[in-house]
Formats: C-alpha cells, sequence, structure tokens
C-alpha cells in the first residue's frame, strides 16, 4: 500500500518546465557549492604546519616547542661527527638551546612540570622591570615587606629606606632577595596582581607549563614550572638590556640604612648567587658566561638558568633538580650541557624551539655594540628609552595551532569563492533557461 502510494506519487509530479528546469538547475548550483567548502576546507586546512624536527623519541601530542619536544628521556639528533652528550647527567630535566634562532638542541624531558625555585623570578623581571626606570625612587613600607615566606633569601631590604629601583634589581638578581621582589610587586600594584601579570605573560610567551602563586620562586603548592619553559623566560630576558646587565653582575653595594632596631647599617656588598658567574664555592666560572638565575628549594633542589656566549653564538641551558648528590652538580651539569652545544651548534638537527612566541634575541647589555651600552648605562633619559622600548612586547608569531588557523582561514577564503562562482553559475543558467521559455510561449 505503502509503495503504491509512493509509485503514484512520483507520476502525479507535473512534466517539467523551464522555470522547473532552472529551480533544479538553481539547487544544484548551491548543492555543488555547499559540496566544495565541505571538500576544499579540511584538504587544505589538514596541511600540517613545518615540522621542527626528529628524535629518537616517538612523537608525541602537540606541545610548545614542536611534536618532539612531548617526547620523555633524552631528545637529540647528532650528525656525524657531534661529539656524544656528557655522561652522568642526572638533572630530572634539562634543555640546551640558542639564544639567537631559539633551536633546541637537546632536552630531557622539557614539558616536566617542576617546582621551579628562584629561577622563577626571570619570569617576574620579564614582566615587572619594563615597568619603571631603572632611577626611580621607592620609600618602603612595612606593608611592602609583609608576606615573605619563612626561611626566604633576602637582601637586607629595611622598611622607611629609599632605594633605587636598580638597587631592587640587583638584590634580586645577586642576593635572590625575596624581600625585594616583595618591594618591586608592591610598587606594581600588589603581589596578587603581579601573578596574575606573569601568569598572563608565561602565556604570551608560549610557556604552558608553568603555574604561578609566588612572584619570586618560594615553594607553594602547584606552583611549576618546566626547563622549557625557563628557557623561554632567559631568551626573554636576554632580549632585554637592563636584565642582561643584571644577570651577568658579580658584584655590587646595597645601600644601608637604619635596620628595624633602629641600628644605622652602612651599605655593604653583595655577590651573585650564581657560582657558575663568581666561579666561588669551587665552581669553576664559565668561559664566556652571561648569567642567568640559580634557585633552590626543599622542593625544587637545585636549579640554573646558564647563559654563555662564544663568538656570535649565545646558548641557554636549563637544568632541574639533579639526583647524583655530588656538590655543585647543578652547575657542573649545566657547564657540561654548555660545552656540548658549542661543540654541536650548527652540526646537529634541533628537536624543537622556542619560538612558540616571539622573543626575539637581540644583542644585549652584556655584549652590545657600543650605543646599545651607552642607552643602557646612560643618565634617566637613557634608561627611560630603554625602558619604553621593552614595554613594547612583540607581536606573537603563529604557533603551530595559529599556523593551522591561518590556513584554515585561507582555505575557507578559497572554498567561499569556488562555492560562490557555482552558485554564480547557476543562477546564470536560471536567467538563460527563463529566456528560452519565454520565447517559446510567444
Amino acid at each position: 500500500m505503502n509503495v503504491s502510494r509512493a509509485s503514484s506519487s512520483c507520476h502525479d509530479h507535473p512534466r517539467p518546465t523551464a522555470a522547473g528546469a532552472a529551480a533544479r538547475g538553481l539547487a544544484a548550483g548551491c548543492c555543488l557549492a555547499a559540496a566544495a567548502a565541505l571538500t576544499v576546507t579540511p584538504a587544505l586546512a589538514a596541511a600540517p604546519p613545518g615540522d621542527s624536527g626528529h628524535s629518537s623519541a616517538a612523537p608525541g601530542p602537540e606541545a610548545a616547542g614542536g611534536s618532539m619536544m612531548a617526547g620523555h628521556g633524552v631528545l637529540v639528533r647528532p650528525k656525524d661527527g657531534v661529539p656524544r652528550l656528557p655522561s652522568g647527567l642526572s638533572a630530572l630535566s634539562w634543555t640546551v638551546s640558542d639564544a639567537r634562532t631559539g633551536q633546541v638542541l637537546a632536552a630531557k624531558d622539557p614539558h616536566r612540570k617542576l617546582p621551579p625555585a628562584s629561577t622563577l623570578k626571570t619570569l617576574f623581571a620579564v614582566t615587572v622591570l619594563p615597568r619603571f626606570p631603572s632611577t626611580e625612587k621607592h620609600r618602603v613600607t612595612d606593608a611592602d615587606l609583609a608576606g615573605i615566606g619563612a626561611g626566604s633569601s633576602l637582601v637586607g631590604v629595611q622598611a622607611r629606606q629609599t632605594y633605587t629601583v636598580a638597587d631592587l634589581w640587583r638584590g634580586v638578581f645577586l642576593s635572590s632577595g625575596n624581600d625585594a621582589v616583595h618591594v618591586l610587586a608592591h610598587m606594581n600594584g600588589s603581589v596578587p596582581l603581579t601573578v596574575s601579570q606573569m601568569q598572563a605573560k608565561a602565556r604570551m610567551l608560549g610557556a604552558n607549563d608553568t603555574h604561578v602563586v609566588s612572584p619570586d620562586g618560594y615553594d607553594m603548592p602547584g606552583q611549576v614550572s618546566s626547563a622549557y619553559d625557563l628557557a623561554v623566560f632567559a631568551r626573554a630576558g636576554l632580549a632585554m638590556p637592563d636584565f642582561a646587565g643584571y644577570v651577568s653582575t658579580a658584584q655590587a653595594q646595597f645601600p644601608g640604612g637604619y635596620d628595624a632596631h633602629g641600628k644605622f647599617v652602612k651599605s655593604f656588598g653583595i655577590q651573585n648567587t650564581n657560582r657558575l658567574l663568581t666561579g666561588a664555592d669551587g665552581v669553576t666560572r664559565y668561559p664566556g658566561v652571561i648569567g642567568v638565575k640559580n634557585g633552590y628549594t626543599t622542593n625544587a633542589g637545585n636549579t640554573l638558568i646558564a647563559a654563555a656566549r662564544r663568538g656570535d653564538r649565545t646558548l641557554i641551558a636549563t637544568v632541574m633538580n639533579p639526583q647524583s648528590g655530588l656538590p655543585q652538580a647543578v652547575y657542573r651539569e649545566a657547564g657540561e650541557l654548555l660545552d656540548w652545544g658549542f661543540a654541536a651548534a650548527g652540526r646537529t638537527s634541533s628537536v624543537g624551539t622556542l619560538n612558540a612566541a616571539t622573543t626575539a634575541y637581540r644583542a644585549t647589555s652584556a655584549h652590545a655594540p657600543a650605543r646599545t651600552q651607552q642607552q643602557a648605562q646612560g643618565g634617566q633619559q637613557a634608561r627611560a628609552q630603554s625602558g619604553e622600548h621593552a614595554q613594547q612586547d612583540p607581536k606573537p608569531a603563529a604557533g603551530p595551532r595559529e599556523s593551522s588557523t591561518a590556513e584554515a582561514g585561507s582555505s575557507s577564503t578559497l572554498a567561499w569563492s569556488v562555492g560562490g562562482a557555482l552558485a554564480l553559475g547557476a543562477a546564470g543558467s536560471v536567467v538563460l533557461l527563463r529566456r528560452r521559455a519565454a520565447a517559446k510561449s510567444r
């Protein structure tokens, strides 16, 4: 019964006319247009972005720095004649990368999330340093020094004393002073505001492993970073002349004043806690060392970001929590990674990149042209110019996801262009068929 009605219904359709054919032609054109949009777009959008390299490890899911960087264990792609990686590297995670190109030459578990200790101060500096000229003065209040964690490393900032911003930054980088960090954070608005800005800065730089709880790196639940992210922060910082100047300073004088007991304290010398820079405590100063920052807490163990320059090449090594138990292991392993990196650079394929966002490396005050050094070391006007330049956040480059989005957008445009052309063709068919039908009716 149903079949009969269906068959009858088919026969009951009126005989095709020119108008009906035109309508069907228009419908067919629209269908073709839609089909083109659905067919062309995936074909183009599926084209993968350029690969950053391969490694002995199987590719993992998408990760900042390239798919190879999601791998576990040691990642390296040496060519013939390249020395083997140093033996005895015991750090839970490490990277060695080229500051100028952003190439990661080798790594071990680069995205492993670990407590960063005071190496997180590099992100604090990249976020806050451009906001104040180095010559600006600030009178410290009791509130500025509130909330500092017990057992923190301190430079000796005193309430009711006036310091320049440069004094405070030397306290941050040389003595790893959490007191100086808190004063600068309060100058920036508040500690919570600074933490949120640091988190936003990390994401802007493509450092997705980092979760900021305290701006000074003090052990806090949930506060983590990674060897990859620390390299990203160091690279961004070395593009700032003041940052490079502070991290490469081995010794300085810190202002004195009246302490909490009303006793006058003379200015005193402070020394950088980065032994790879100072050569203290049995550690040999690394040739061509620039800095950058060391750290230690109970949960983090020893952490270190080390940068050094030979010729026109600057390398960054990050080392997180060596397990060997040997004295000064974090400095020894960082030095060995830098040695290997200088021997392998230009002779090995990279396993990833620090270019998730543009933090283009440029000459810094530690090894800059004369004009840049004069601006960095000049008076307040030159400082202000340097600060204004540093405040201009670089425009992020398209990472893997952004590249896919751009390709998808361009392919969608092409698809709709093709579909539109087919639709116009169908419309033209309608007009032509109507004219022919009108001519026959006459």
